[in-house]
């Protein structure tokens, strides 16, 4: 897929932004594991959150290519900062603009479009995992309200000091044979009966926020259904597609951010009176990373152009996820070993993809599940 001029002009946009404002601070942020407040701001104020949205929404009016292109932009550089605007509009805002209702979207999308609020998405549960439908997180109605009990587990961008809410998959019924109707329910921040608890500390995406919620006779009104009653889980699989080709592009930039980052090292590091670039082992080992994210940026492109004309794209979406995960952790091991003792060290930036990438290969669907879907999708 050949990027349009509009999509080109927003790469070098992005990508220069990345590069003079993210790349200096975001070390210290991350080794503090501080939230990047006002790096999110910047990004609200240049529209990356909204680019999705239309502008009767308060967006950019933009497509989700667009969306895919600055996160891999983004995922160069840092990629905190990427599964910070991918989990905004992806797992924040799609749900609410494809699913939710006229009042929903008038009174959520233009804050979560401008970046001055951010949304989350309440799916995963410590006994889930893979599993999503094996929620155990109930939902039911009393007085007009809903009553919510149960956990959520590793959810991002929950417990910010911007966030303004999270949209969580519940038991709603259950069906004659016990199969269970699971729904998606609004919850503001605040809302009584709904805790946050403190973040995880986590082994990468430590400048992220990540947190586990609660969930004690939490009552919202009825009318915060976010969609069809019963549709809940069919939703967020419809959701969880679109997220794959955005995760895909992220761990595209994370690949080619190690790449960037072991050419230039390779240029200026001398070993036995030379520049170790100058060595084949060298040359072959960041030639390898290259043919990866080379590939890695080809299944994305695939993905992003199917969804973007109204083709099937689940396959495409599955089998970029499952390429450019694999091509971000491979690079990132392989940078670190032309790195050395270097490597190892959190000041760098291979170090902080070293320790980031391998989450990529488990968030938004493990490299399994995609294994599963590309066989079915093939008949097996």
């Amino acid at each position: 897929m050949q990027l349009s001029e509009e999509h080109e002009a927003l790469r070098a946009t992005v990508e220069e932004f990345a590069q003079k404002e993210i790349a200096p601070v975001i070390g210290e942020l991350y080794i503090q594991e501080r939230f990047p407040y006002d790096i999110v701001a910047s990004m609200g104020e240049m529209g990356l959150f909204g680019l999705p949205v239309p502008e009767e929404h308060g967006g950019m009016g933009g497509d989700y290519v667009a969306l895919c292109v600055a996160l891999e932009e983004l995922g160069r550089v840092d990629q905190s900062v990427a599964i910070t605007l991918e989990a905004g509009v992806s797992l924040g805002i799609m749900p609410i603009l494809r699913f939710g209702s006229d009042e929903q979207r008038e009174r959520w999308l233009p804050d979560l479009a401008a970046g001055r609020t951010l949304g989350a998405f309440g799916l995963t549960e410590a006994g889930g995992g893979s599993d999503a439908g094996a929620t155990r997180t109930t939902g039911k109605v009393d007085g007009g309200e809903w009553v919510i009990n149960g956990t959520k587990a590793f959810i991002t961008n929950s417990g910010t000091d911007i966030t303004a809410l999270v949209t969580v998959t519940a038991v709603t019924d259950r069906g004659e044979d016990g199969k269970k109707e699971i729904s998606a329910i609004l919850v503001p921040s605040g809302t009584d009966g709904f805790t946050v608890a403190p973040s995880y500390s986590k082994v990468g995406w430590n400048a992220s926020d990540t947190h586990e919620l609660a969930f004690d006779d939490c009552r919202v009104p009825e009318e915060n259904l976010v969609g069809t009653r019963g549709r809940g889980y069919a939703q967020f699989l419809s959701i969880l597609d679109e997220g794959r080709v955005a995760i895909a592009a992220l761990s595209t930039g994370a690949a080619q951010g190690c790449v960037d980052e072991s050419v230039r090292y390779a240029r200026e590091r001398e070993a036995f009176g030379a520049a170790i670039g100058t060595y084949q082992g060298i040359q072959f080992k960041i030639a390898e990373m290259e043919a990866r994210t080379v590939c890695a940026r080809l299944a994305w492109h695939d993905a992003a152009a199917k969804m973007a004309a109204g083709r099937p794209f689940k396959k495409e979406a599955a089998v970029a996820k499952l390429v450019s995960s694999n091509a971000a952790m491979d690079n990132a091991r392989d940078a670190t070993q032309i790195f050395g003792g270097y490597g190892f060290m959190n000041e760098y930036p291979v170090a902080r993809h070293y320790r980031d990438s391998k989450i990529l290969e488990i968030g938004e669907g493990t490299s399994e599940v995609q294994k599963i879907l590309i066989a079915r999708h093939l008949g097996l």
